[in-house]
């Protein structure tokens, strides 16, 4: 978008041609004013505290390298959608439902774009640099799945050699399991190294410590809006009348307290300690451009996870994904060939009667390509840790303390434009 007419004095909304947060993107977030003295990273500064610098909590609105104050806004200009922008949290957006959310994201297109709104918008644009960002959703129930057949069969050859790469069960079904929703933590937080159990092969024991293979997992995280009832499963057809949008999540995983406690039990200690989300959630609409069917299928789908039906439409999205260890790319992994879809993990999820509640986050599990360098986690980059990483600051099999970790991702946009999803970057600390 650039200078709008009749204005000659350059503004935060004359946002330079192809800016990949204008108006066609426009994520949603939760701020408060002011920043921590050292600083802010190009997503803002990230907090998990109870307040900002300077108090409330704000729903804010990104537009360039500005946020909108959504709820400020809306009351000076009489909206109707005053009181769901005005919360501290996105919580009650979310709840709005469809209809809702396409007013409100019309209304602020209109807001952001029209000339004759600008003398009342521009009060309450605040630079990223000036405010604190925070956890944007309460988070209700977490669900981590494993839905990338290049990640499921690399794995499956690393711990399998002599056995077909996947189990009988994973072109039936979404695989999964139920994480901590507690520990899921906003972009910018610092991760501290987790201690638990492990066991090495030729360990005559297990030993109590911190681990020594902490993992990245390159994920997709779905956010739910509209909740359902115990006993009713959500069909393929309803999932964007339940998901209100998408952002980039970060599974860390501490592959040796996995491995060991994960016998017979699924993952735990090893997965619960840390799971970081972008502080910007992209809502459904922005993506319309990207979607693209799911890969074809080898296997018959059972008719509540068949989307093979003309009249649905496209789940999955053509989401271009770079992750950098510190600063350096290790990583580009596609998601446009995720076997599984959002829609089947959403109607997988609640098939046997579990309810959905406004917040519930589930993700798509680490996100691989066919390539080398298309691999979402270091397990696989390195091959569990046999083939180093070369970098500037040296080799890597899995984290040392101080790495940063930072997952970014756009998507096409209508017109050739790009869709910007918000940046997830955490940092390792020493436990």
């Amino acid at each position: 978008m650039t200078g709008m007419a009749g204005t000659s004095e350059h503004t935060p909304l004359d946002l330079p041609e192809g800016d990949p947060f204008g108006p066609h993107n426009l994520p949603y977030g939760v701020f408060s004013d002011g920043a921590p003295s050292d600083g802010a990273p190009s997503d803002g500064v990230f907090s998990d505290s109870a307040d900002g610098p300077a108090g409330a909590r704000r729903v804010g609105v990104r537009i360039g390298d500005h946020v909108l104050d959504a709820g400020a806004a809306a009351q000076a200009l009489g909206s109707p959608h005053a009181a769901l922008l005005s919360a501290p949290t996105l919580d009650p957006l979310l709840a709005a439902g469809r209809t809702a959310w396409t007013d409100v994201r019309g209304a602020l297109m209109s807001w952001l774009t029209e000339p004759a709104h600008r003398p009342t918008v521009l009060p309450f644009l605040r630079p990223l640099s000036e405010v604190t960002l925070h956890l944007p959703f309460e988070v209700a129930d977490y669900v981590d799945f494993y839905a990338s057949e290049h990640h499921a069969s690399n794995l499956g050859r690393l711990f399998r050699p002599d056995e077909e790469p996947l189990k009988p069960n994973w072109k039936h079904l979404p695989v999964g399991y139920h994480g901590r929703a507690g520990t899921v933590v906003v972009s910018g937080t610092d991760v501290v190294r987790p201690s638990g159990q492990r066991k090495g092969p030729s360990d005559p024991g297990p030993v109590f410590g911190p681990s020594l293979r902490l993992d990245i997992e390159t994920e997709v995280g779905y956010v739910v809006g509209v909740p359902s009832a115990q006993g009713t499963a959500v069909p393929l057809s309803a999932y964007r009348d339940h998901v209100f949008g998408v952002c980039l999540l970060n599974d860390w995983s501490a592959r040796d307290i996995q491995s060991w406690e994960t016998v017979p039990l699924g993952p735990h200690l090893g997965k619960s300690f840390a799971t970081s989300i972008s502080a910007w959630i992209t809502p459904l609409d922005a993506l319309d451009e990207a979607r693209v069917p799911a890969p074809p299928r080898t296997v018959p789908l059972l008719p509540y996870l068949d989307d093979g039906d003309p009249s649905l439409a496209p789940a999955g999205y053509d989401l271009r994904i770079t992750v950098s260890l510190n600063g350096h790319t290790i990583s580009e992994p596609p998601f446009s060939g995720m076997y599984w879809t959002g829609a089947q993990m959403l109607a997988h999820m609640t098939v046997n009667g579990a309810s959905l509640r406004t917040g519930d986050l589930y993700g798509s599990g680490t996100i691989s390509g066919p390539g080398a360098h298309e691999r979402g986690s270091l397990i696989e980059m390195t091959w569990n840790g046999r083939q180093p990483l070369e970098l500037p600051d040296g080799k890597r099999g899995f984290l040392e303390d101080g790495d940063v970790v930072t997952l970014s991702a756009w998507a096409p946009g209508p017109g050739g434009t790009r869709v910007a999803l918000g940046e997830v970057t955490g940092r390792i600390t020493a436990p």
